[in-house]
Parts: C-alpha cells; structure tokens; sequence
C-alpha cells in the first residue's frame, strides 16, 4: 500500500469544506499533516464541521473562515483574513457551489449560479493569487461538473446572466461548470513557469445534500431519489481533490481535467482558447477587479 504523502507545514484553503466532498477532502488532507482553512457561510455549520476534521483526523490544525460566495464584499474579506492569518498559501481548492431552480441575483445583482459557483471563485483566486505564486510550487484545484459536456453550445457571451432568456436550472448549472472549465485552463495558461498548477476535476454522482435542499425544485428532489443508487460517498466524491491536492504524481501537471484520479475528456468548448480568454476579461470586469489584483 503506498504511503500518505506527509503535508505538514502546507496550508491548504477549501471553500465550502464544512459539509460533502470539501469536509472529507478536509478531513484526509488534515490526516497527512496539513493545515486545513475551510469556508463557510454559516459560522455554526462552520465550526461544527472544524470540530468534525480535527477528530476525525487528529490533526488540531484546522480553522474556519467565512466565506458567502454570493457577495463580492464577503470574498474580499475572506481573502484579507487569509491574507492576514498565512505567509504561505500551498493549495487552494475551488470547491463551493450550488444549483437553483429559479433565478435569482446575488449580493451584487449577478444570477446565483454563474456568480457562485464561477465569479466568486474567480475573484477568491485572484484576490490571493500574489500569495500562492509566493508559495510555489503551489496548486490551484477547481471542482467542475463532467455536466460541464452537457453545455454544447458554450456561453453566451451576450447573456452570462440568463437575463434574456428563459430560465433552466440544470442548463444554467452545466454552463457554470463549463466556466469553471475554462477559467482553470486559462489560469493555468497565466500561471506558466510560476510552479503554480491549475487544474479541474469531476467528482463523479456524489450523495451529498448538494443540490436537494429545495433549491433544484423537481429536477433535484427526482435526481436525488432516483439517482441515489448509482450515487457515490462523498468520501470517494473528495478522492480526485486529495489526489490533486497531494499526490507528488501530479507535480507540474496543469491545465488539465480529472476524473478518478487519470485525465479526463473535456469538451470541445472547454479547450477553446478565445472563450478562455474572453470569459477572464469579462470576469474581471464584472467583479471589479483592477489590473494590479490580477
């Protein structure tokens, strides 16, 4: 059986780590020795779910932050705390995320779940990029979808914001995890000969409360019931992220995208260069980013 890689002295940042794949990828990457920072939003799941790793890996070495995704205001904070808290930062994994039914804005007025599951990580990762490059050889890890196939058209670049057209939360969701995708690879692209790696992974059918909460209405209620034979644990959901997040394997590796820790087919729009390119800069524009932060 071969070994653990040993990650003491690492610090490794999980969003949304106080519930599914991100509270187990917490718990295994907290059970080789690193320091594990997971965000939330709720400070009592938070610390619940901080007091869940330490006992479960025996590791004291685990804290909190909060995190909404949902507020660009809440994401500045949250990276000025990091900040302030590490000289280092060694892994960062783009883990949070969500799906709705129905439209709605954040914060900011930008539709949910482009803004949560893509914006506010892209604004997280450039908010504390200085750091990671800093601490490299670092990793950047983003949490895709392989739904991310299902959005065959791409995006549309005239309504990232479902504003003009009808609303379908499943199409809504795939086209966020297609811009994950992307926004790795173009990471990865920037991120050339600094010893910092970007990649994506999927995680496979998980059986986690993602997405039957009663946000999904009858696409997530019928998912969960139906698809729950055929759903993993989230334990093996998190083992392409520890993968990603330790193993000397993938060392250099980047620009890539993962599945049951080999590389996996991305889709044809995810690899085209100019929709890369053309969605980082419309991102920084939409969260405000200036040209010194990115």
């Amino acid at each position: 059986m071969t070994a653990s890689p040993d990650l003491h002295g690492r610090n490794i940042v999980i969003t949304g780590g106080n519930s599914g794949i991100g509270r187990e990828a917490a718990v295994a990457l907290a059970g080789m020795g690193a320091h594990v920072v997971i965000t939330a939003r709720d400070a009592r799941k938070g610390e619940a779910a901080r007091k869940e790793i330490i006992d479960r890996s025996a590791n004291s070495d685990a804290e909190v932050v909060a995190l909404d995704l949902a507020s660009l205001a809440s994401i500045r904070a949250c990276a000025s705390d990091l900040l302030e808290r590490f000289d280092r930062l060694d892994v960062l994994v783009n883990n949070a995320g969500g799906t709705l039914s129905q439209r709605r804005v954040t914060d900011d007025g930008f539709e949910v779940t482009f803004g949560v599951n893509h914006l506010g990580h892209f604004l997280l990762t450039n908010l504390l990029l200085e750091r990671i490059e800093k601490s490299a050889p670092a990793r950047i890890i983003t949490v895709a979808s392989g739904a991310h196939l299902a959005a065959r058209r791409g995006l549309d670049f005239d309504d990232l914001q479902c504003e003009r057209s009808r609303y379908r939360g499943f199409q809504v969701y795939c086209r966020s995890k297609l811009a994950n995708v992307l926004f790795a690879n173009e990471l990865a692209r920037r991120l050339d000969g600094t010893g910092v790696t970007s990649n994506s992974m999927h995680p496979g059918y998980v059986h986690t409360n993602f997405a039957r909460e009663g946000d999904t209405g009858a696409f997530g209620w019928v998912s969960h019931w139906f698809g729950r034979p055929f759903s993993i644990s989230p334990e093996k959901g998190a083992d392409t992220i520890v993968y990603l997040a330790s193993s000397p394997d993938v060392e250099g590796v980047t620009g890539q995208y993962f599945y049951k820790r080999a590389l996996a087919r991305m889709s044809n729009r995810a690899e085209d260069p100019e929709a890369q390119r053309r969605l980082w800069e419309v991102s920084e524009q939409l969260v405000g980013l200036a040209p010194s932060e990115t």
